[in-house]
């Protein structure tokens, strides 16, 4: 980086992605054969529409009505009908930092399903059963959220039929008191959305910064060289703003780094009293989820980068940094990383592994209201879309799966839905290597329970672990509940059905779920395994293989099931056995039973605690 006297750094000041589909390129040319460009002047303090009407009247050949839209917000500019000469002609003018194409993006929120089939190795007929192509719009999936805007063009009904006659329940009113599934009485354009200055989302305005090369440099400072004098260089180091000159600070682009003592909020909130003109935060853990910092310039990096831009830093007299637009990156490498926020095990009963999945839940683009956003405080149009992390992000897209699977398959239960989820995951990224965590390690079942969600392979998972009533009143027993106990709890128990003579928190381990876990694990201990087939395919025979970790011997009695029709249950024995002494962590390994065409994997965890208490993550 030596000799450099420039960095570009990208800062997140609203990260809206737009999701293009496969027949974008073409519409994007069409929309460009429009002759509809953007004229930008730089930032909003220069906005003057009556300069804007004044540039286009210099043109020789003005249309009538070329004036599309003027721009006051977030910089200062105008979109205008004209020809190529004319935009090329106006780009000459004072005042004109660059003219540039319009193209219309379509807003298209379907990149995760995209991502997960990449992910899949399987290629699955996704409607095996049926000659329909649309047999999915008869699944119904109810929704409990408080967030939810029923007008949202999310959830648009155009061309999706009418509602399944089954349908016996009612759809939410909207502020027009027309039922949500009425598409007819959405009028608005959300085509796209922009952001740019000062953290609006407009919409109906489609703006490409991608040519955008004029931009102004600022002062580049690292938080520590601009503490003050009897301050402490570590605080100064993570942006507290008692230990910062404020006159070194104002109009620069501050570097700093944070270990979580202070929130991200906190830190912008700080830099802009100061006078920043922006930040740039060094922290592993939260750089790869995105965030919203309203006007204001600020992104989080790596500590690997950290290091290169202090490097430039230290190589210069008088370093500088521009603020770009951002770009949304895809496809990312590696990918999917669990994320630092995400649940992670042991649960409270270690005898049974906990988490079941892992699905998309980072950097969502999805519908939002909006109203307790800062633009909604300050009387600003709110944002229509929001990018959000988190469990309610991941959820809906494992609903999806096992609504589709639920309506392919209407007889089977819950369990055997979530056991056709588990036993077909992918355990690999994109980059044909393990999964790995926001810190970098390989991920493991507490991370990521079977592996990341398939779009499709849960459709034909080959066979399926079904958990009936009795494994979970088992469950009870095993947990100390006696039978007087459970019948409060419980409102389905079969006549005959009385706690086992041996009741031990271990027996949980054998409750037919679709993975294995042993706690206070010693020398050995043996579980047993149901599995029912569900291929359709009447005989069929499965061959096993296991992934043992050192210092695990795990064998498998039966090592072959062989079904004679579908439907039937075949069980098998699992006894995992020490090579060591004594286990020095929590060890990881999985079994997969295979027919040549469907592999149906379950992990196991073995853990030499006897404590029930969940990691604290």
């Amino acid at each position: 980086m030596k000799g450099l006297s420039i960095i570009f750094l990208v800062f997140c000041f609203f990260l809206v992605s737009f999701f293009i589909d496969e027949t974008s390129a073409a519409d994007d040319q069409a929309n460009i054969n429009n002759d509809v460009y953007i004229v930008y002047m730089g930032s909003a303090a220069s906005s003057n529409g009556y300069y804007h009407a004044q540039l286009l009247d210099s043109l020789l050949k003005r249309k009538e009505n070329a004036l599309v839209h003027s721009y006051k917000h977030g910089f200062s500019g105008f979109a205008a009908r004209v020809s190529a000469e004319e935009a090329l002609e106006l780009s000459k003018k004072p005042g004109v930092v660059s003219v540039f194409p319009d193209p219309l993006i379509k807003l298209h929120t379907t990149r995760s399903w995209d991502f997960l089939k990449y992910q899949t190795d399987l290629l699955i007929d996704s409607n095996p059963n049926s000659n329909s192509d649309s047999q999915e719009s008869d699944t119904i999936i109810g929704i409990l959220d408080t967030g939810i805007w029923p007008e949202s063009e999310s959830f648009n009904d155009k061309n999706m039929g009418p509602i399944p006659t089954r349908w016996k329940g009612s759809c939410m009113k909207g502020d027009d008191d027309s039922s949500s599934f009425n598409s007819s009485t959405i009028d608005r354009d959300f085509q796209s959305l922009v952001m740019v200055g000062d953290g609006r989302v407009f919409k109906g305005e489609a703006i490409n910064f991608s040519t955008l090369k004029k931009s102004p440099v600022h002062p580049l400072i690292y938080a520590k060289s601009a503490k003050k004098s009897d301050a402490d260089e570590d605080q100064a180091r993570r942006c507290n703003p008692e230990s910062l000159d404020e006159s070194l600070i104002k109009g620069a682009i501050v570097v700093c780094h944070n270990d979580d003592e202070f929130s991200m909020d906190e830190i912008k909130e700080q830099m802009q009293e100061l006078g920043a003109i922006g930040v740039v935060v060094g922290n592993d853990k939260l750089g790869a989820v995105a965030s919203n910092y309203g006007a204001f310039p600020m992104t989080v990096i790596s500590s690997k980068d950290e290091a290169e831009i202090l490097a430039y830093i230290n190589s210069t007299r008088n370093p500088v940094a521009t603020i770009l637009p951002t770009d949304a990156v895809t496809p990312y490498m590696p990918a999917p990383v669990i994320a630092y926020f995400s649940s992670r095990g042991p649960a409270n009963y270690r005898n049974i592994l906990k988490p079941d999945i892992a699905a998309p839940g980072v950097n969502i683009l999805a519908a939002w209201m909006g109203n307790d956003t800062q633009e909604a405080l300050q009387g600003k149009e709110p944002p229509l879309f929001n990018v959000i992390s988190g469990t309610s992000m991941s959820c809906p897209h494992v609903s999806g799966i096992a609504a589709n699977v639920k309506q392919q398959n209407p007889s089977w239960s819950p369990s055997a839905i979530r056991s056709a989820i588990m036993t077909t995951a992918t355990q690999n990224n994109n980059k044909k290597a393990a999964i790995t965590t926001d810190a970098g390690s390989i991920a493991t079942p507490y991370d990521f329970g079977a592996g990341e969600i398939s779009p499709t392979a849960p459709l034909q998972p080959g066979l399926v672990y079904e958990t009936d009533t009795v494994d979970y009143l088992n469950f009870l027993c095993y947990s100390g509940y006696n039978i007087s106990k459970i019948k409060v709890i419980a409102t389905t128990i079969p006549n005959n059905f009385t706690c086992p003579k041996e009741s031990s928190i271990d027996l949980i381990s054998n409750i037919n779920y679709p993975s294995i876990s042993i706690s206070g694990f010693k020398e050995s201990r043996t579980v047993t395994r149901t599995a029912t087939n569900v291929a359709g395919d009447g005989e069929s025979s499965y061959v096993v293989s296991i992934d043992a970790p050192k210092g695990i011997n795990a064998k498998v009695i039966p090592d072959k099931l062989q079904f004679s029709k579908n439907g039937e249950k075949l069980s098998y024995q699992v006894t995992l056995s020490s090579t060591v002494s004594s286990l020095k962590e929590d060890l990881f390994g999985s079994i997969t039973w295979s027919n040549g065409k469907y592999k149906v994997r379950i992990p196991f965890a073995v853990s030499s605690s006897t404590s029930n208490k969940g990691s604290d993550n």
